[in-house]
């Protein structure tokens, strides 16, 4: 029996020791598929640049070749106006060697029609630049640079289609939040709501959930914080606990949530009970956090929604349950925390102040 069972556990092992070779192949495939994805974007990203670069180049040349002409105009009729002041000159000097007591007629006609002449030729105001042009060219560019600020960033765009309608679950929220009829606010009071008790409803923290949960595809979205010290966003399965321990309500504490903190200027990612510090963030404020969560590829990704900054991702591998969309405002923070947490339409940029 003993002989058995250790060839059992020798047969155990060689599965275990296969499955780690079978991880390492998908460690080395997965590396290699995630940086031919971003050596082809790095190159389209060139060649952007490319095509910028040679537009630009063009559309010098051409203001270049126009500013020469006008130039050389300029200088063609400057020098017009120099033989003319030296022939002047000249005459001027004759007349004066011509002078006598004697009144004589000394008026040339010749010299009074080329001095006429030329000041009409050279008239400044004859020489216009096609202002008109320049302001449409100028305009082009503009509306060039305003299209592919429209475009960017590529992952706010991509983000937008996935763009989830969030509508948390007042029967969920604990009972110093006050959620909004439209369920799109989750605010702290001091004052303990009149609200039934049901089992979905967090007791021991200052959590709300959504009533609609999803458990294939990508969803994203966006809840704006602006004006806060202390906040929690997230994702967790039905299984969270409500009731009970408050630290095992907490949003991250346990296997069955992730989130992100903002306490005080600092932030701080969590799952599993397991703290990741986001030092390179402290001080840092956004006006909107976006969650993004590919079920299939078992991603919980946080951003700061306003210009797209990566705060931190978590890689479940894959999801056991259904997941709902988690918040927490947090307490008043001395004064200084009683603004609502609201669900943005995420489909739409923030406006810019």
């Amino acid at each position: 029996m003993l002989l058995k069972y250790q060839q059992h556990l020798q047969r155990q092992r060689d599965v275990v020791a296969y499955r780690m070779k079978k991880l390492a192949a998908k460690q080395v495939e997965m590396t290699k598929k995630t940086n031919a994805v971003k050596e082809k974007i790095r190159k389209k990203y060139e060649d952007m640049k490319r095509v910028l670069d040679e537009d630009l180049r063009i559309t010098l040349t051409q203001l270049d070749t126009e500013h020469e002409a006008t130039e050389k105009l300029i200088e063609e009729r400057i020098e017009d106006c120099y033989r003319l002041t030296q022939e002047l000159d000249q005459e001027l000097s004759n007349i004066g060697a011509q002078v006598t007591k004697q009144e004589v007629d000394i008026r040339n006609p010749d010299t009074e029609k080329r001095i006429s002449d030329a000041l009409k030729r050279t008239d400044p105001d004859l020489i216009q630049m096609d202002e008109f042009k320049n302001q449409q060219l100028l305009s082009l560019t503009i509306n060039l640079l305003l299209f592919i600020r429209s475009q960017v960033p590529v992952t706010k765009k991509l983000f937008q289609s996935y763009a989830a309608d969030v509508v948390l679950d007042a029967d969920t929220a604990h009972p110093k939040l006050i959620i909004s009829p439209k369920g799109d606010s989750a605010t702290y009071t001091d004052t303990w709501q009149d609200v039934p008790e049901t089992p979905s409803r967090f007791e021991t923290t200052l959590n709300v959930v959504s009533q609609h949960g999803f458990s294939e595809g990508r969803q994203y979205w966006e809840v704006e914080v602006s004006g806060k010290t202390y906040w929690e966003l997230g994702l967790t399965y039905p299984s969270i606990p409500r009731k009970g321990r408050e630290e095992d309500s907490w949003l991250g504490r346990g296997k069955e949530s992730w989130c992100v903190e903002y306490f005080k200027g600092d932030y701080t990612a969590w799952h599993g009970g397991v703290q990741h510090e986001l030092p390179l963030l402290a001080g840092r404020q956004f006006t909107r956090i976006g969650v993004f969560c590919s079920f299939s590829g078992g991603l919980v990704c946080f951003l700061g929604a306003d210009t797209m900054t990566p705060l931190h991702c978590f890689c479940a591998g894959n999801f056991a349950d259904t997941l709902h969309q988690a918040l927490c405002p947090g307490h008043d923070n001395e004064g200084t925390n009683w603004k609502s947490l609201k669900i943005c339409d995420a489909s739409r940029s923030a406006p810019v102040l």
